[in-house]
């Protein structure tokens, strides 16, 4: 696993929750990723930057790993692969990127999720699982997301995890292929401790 390259013990290779764990990807996992992918593709495509044509083969899976672990390597980013605990069956993902230290201490989350597996609650947990993570081992201050306005599912999730609605940004990610306003969240470390560190029923 790439976590442990990093030399740093404190990094946890596995995030569990009830139902559904993370875990960072690896070189094993791409056949089963790229089913569920394309599987799930006209459900993904509308709310993801526009697919490479090899966005599914070995080839693109082993650079993406490569890249995966060099941000880890350098405290970048850090990506999970979500799993139903019965069965280990592989049924999302989630990324924090963009991380960003000095007097910011903060990263950006995004995450998907397979057709056949949304709106079951998975992701709910799978983002609550992470935040431990996120406040306790990297010690950030706080975690940034972006959505469309029209992704309706993505607004639940992070409102049941805590994050608030902080603005309306232009045009501000290039979606399927066009550039898309945004409903921008965020989390504080101090609105996580004051929730009990976990997600509400």
């Amino acid at each position: 696993m790439f976590l442990d390259s990093l030399l740093r013990p404190d990094l946890p290779a596995r995030l569990p929750s009830p139902r559904v764990y993370l875990r960072p990807p690896e070189q094993g996992d791409w056949p089963t990723w790229a089913e569920l992918r394309a599987a799930s593709r006209d459900f993904l495509t509308p709310w993801e930057p526009a697919w490479a044509a090899d966005e599914l083969t070995r080839a693109s899976y082993r650079r993406r790993l490569r890249r995966l672990m060099r941000d880890a390597r350098d405290d970048l980013a850090y990506a999970f692969f979500m799993f139903r605990r019965d069965g280990d069956e592989l049924i999302g993902g989630l990324t924090l990127g963009n991380v960003r230290r000095g007097v910011t201490q903060s990263c950006s989350v995004g995450y998907w999720i397979g057709r056949t597996y949304s709106r079951q609650g998975y992701m709910s947990e799978g983002l609550a699982a992470v935040l431990p993570f996120v406040f306790e081992q990297l010690r950030l201050h706080r975690l940034e997301a972006a959505c469309l306005p029209s992704n309706v599912a993505s607004q639940g999730v992070l409102r049941r995890c805590g994050f608030a609605q902080e603005g309306y940004a232009r045009e501000y990610l290039r979606i399927n292929g066009h550039w898309a306003d945004h409903l921008l969240f965020a989390l504080l470390a101090a609105d996580w401790r004051s929730r009990g560190r976990g997600l509400r029923a």
